[in-house]
């Protein structure tokens, strides 16, 4: 038993230690949700979810209940007004039940804060971002920085970014400009912190991030990012300036074929909010919105492709749902290394070449899911990086507002747990049979909600299959393995290790593949 802990400490322990500057899924705990205020129609947070930051200065007469500062949002879609509003408590409704959870209070109305030059601009479908910065360069206060921009518009670099004070009722707002050269489809949606500390050694002087994605490749095949900051170009730089950014990520569009693309790209996907997560001296970018399973193709819902012969005789309400669809959509976190950033910033790496190293799937924790094919499981989020606490939007999941879910990330690594004894709120279950031949049943036990992953290694801890990689709620849990890899392929008979993983805290079981 002393030689098989020593095995599982250096094939199992190890491997993840030598990427301990990683934040993975498994450091995020889920806190629970909140209710949004109720605010006039067409204006207030229904049909909202497109924009979020945190402000850490921001309710200062609220309760100590660890959950200081307010949230700035951009409410309904329609006319994308913005609303400062406080953080309450989350709560974990096991019953996903809205009338269990706290609600937000409004510490500032909605408001326009868009400058005069969007007066003749036709934001349809409007892209919209949020962030805070404390002051910078010559800035005397901290500002919101934004992005308004219109769904369609190919090849255009129209003026989208600008600034404005924290006072709404008065936002002094400055802009728009535009970014480089780039198109509105690459640059013009979430805009979110950089880390300080990252900055100053990689983006000196660009301390704000934008990027879109538009859902057919029109203009990078996955998610984007620029690193920018506006106040070097003035205090304010004039309307319609271009400000100068660096590119972090930004893959091919669908214009030439064989463009580099995200791994696991749809066409369907839809990315809506990116924040830059710190713990310690571990970090990670993540990009939160809606990922594209199974076949994907352009036409209607119910799987109809849209080419020619056209079809004549679909329903009116078959006609108006004609885009992008995949087999079913998934709420997701995609997780992307800092470092390969930093090598992208240094001209090591094209900006092409990072992929997602993880994901987390958001559903299990969502209210509001009720179809494989339903779109916009999750939208913008926000992240307080003094108490590690991740906001994220989902939308129309309070009738038509939005609700706010929170995670934790959490900061220091944890001792790995091999007894079989329930740690830290789970407990690895013995599987069975053991030896197996070709079906296993693998069972464990929560206690609380956690951020789950379940994988099968090989004898050297290396991965084999990830059974499973989201958020759970507590109970007895059982999955049925067929002895597969991840290509479904029968894996040889040998020793293999089940790794179990819940929060911070892991366990592994060793068993014998007998094929």
């Amino acid at each position: 038993m002393k030689r098989f802990n020593c095995f599982v400490w250096m094939i199992v322990i190890w491997p993840f230690l030598l990427t301990g500057q990683r934040i993975r899924p498994g450091d995020l705990e889920y806190l629970g949700a909140f209710r949004l205020p109720e605010g006039p129609d067409e204006i207030g947070w229904g049909y909202s979810g497109q924009g979020l930051t945190y402000y850490p200065n921001g309710d200062p007469t609220g309760p100590e209940d660890g959950f200081a500062g307010s949230l700035f949002g951009i409410g309904h879609d329609w006319n994308t007004y913005v609303s400062e509003v406080s953080i309450p408590v989350p709560v974990i409704s096991l019953n996903k039940n809205v009338d269990e959870l706290n609600t937000a209070v409004t510490l500032q109305p909605f408001q326009n804060i868009r400058p005069a030059y969007f007066e003749d601009v036709y934001l349809e479908q409007t892209r919209t971002g949020l962030a805070y910065l404390p002051a910078q360069g010559k800035q005397s206060s901290g500002k919101l920085y934004y992005c308004f921009a219109a769904h369609m518009g190919e090849t255009e670099t129209r003026p989208t970014h600008g600034w404005c004070d924290l006072d709404l009722s008065n936002p002094q707002s400055a802009g728009p400009w535009r970014l480089g050269e780039y198109w509105n489809y690459v640059t013009a949606d979430y805009v979110f912190e950089i880390s300080e500390s990252w900055a100053e050694l990689y983006t000196p002087g660009l301390r704000l991030a934008a990027g879109r994605f538009r859902d057919g490749g029109q203009g990078s095949q996955g998610p984007t990012m620029f690193a920018y900051g506006p106040w070097n170009h003035g205090n304010p730089p004039e309307q319609g300036s271009t400000i100068s950014c660096t590119p972090l990520l930004l893959y091919g569009d669908v214009y030439i074929e064989g463009n580099p693309t995200m791994n696991g790209y749809h066409h369907s996907d839809a990315w809506d909010g990116g924040a830059w997560l710190t713990a310690g001296d571990r970090s990670a970018v993540i990009f939160t919105g809606t990922k594209g399973q199974g076949r994907c193709w352009y036409g209607l819902i119910d799987g109809t492709v849209w080419e020619e012969p056209y079809p004549n005789d679909k329903p009116d309400y078959l006609l108006e749902t004609r885009g992008w669809w995949s087999e079913r959509f998934e709420g997701q976190m995609i997780f992307y290394d800092t470092d390969d950033l930093a090598a992208v910033a240094r001209g090591t790496l094209e900006s092409w070449e990072p992929q997602p190293y993880d994901s987390l799937n958001l559903d299990p924790c969502l209210y509001h899911i009720e179809s494989e094919r339903q779109k916009s499981h999750v939208m913008a989020c926000a992240f307080d990086r003094e108490r590690g606490y991740l906001y994220v939007m989902e939308p129309e999941a309070d009738d038509d507002k939005s609700l706010i879910h929170v995670w934790r990330v959490q900061g220091e690594e944890t001792n790995v747990h091999r007894s079989p004894s329930t740690v830290q709120g789970f407990q690895l279950l013995q599987a069975y049979p053991n030896p197996c031949n070709r079906s296993m049943v693998i069972r464990y036990r929560l206690n609380g909600i956690a951020s789950v992953q379940l994988k099968i290694l090989d004898n050297r801890g290396r991965l084999c299959n990830t059974l499973f990689n989201g958020c759970q709620y507590p109970g007895d849990h059982i999955f049925s393995w067929n002895a597969t890899d991840a290509y479904g392929k029968w894996l040889p008979s040998g020793l293999y290790i089940i790794y179990l993983r819940a929060g911070h805290f892991y366990q592994v079981k060793k068993f014998i593949l007998l094929n």
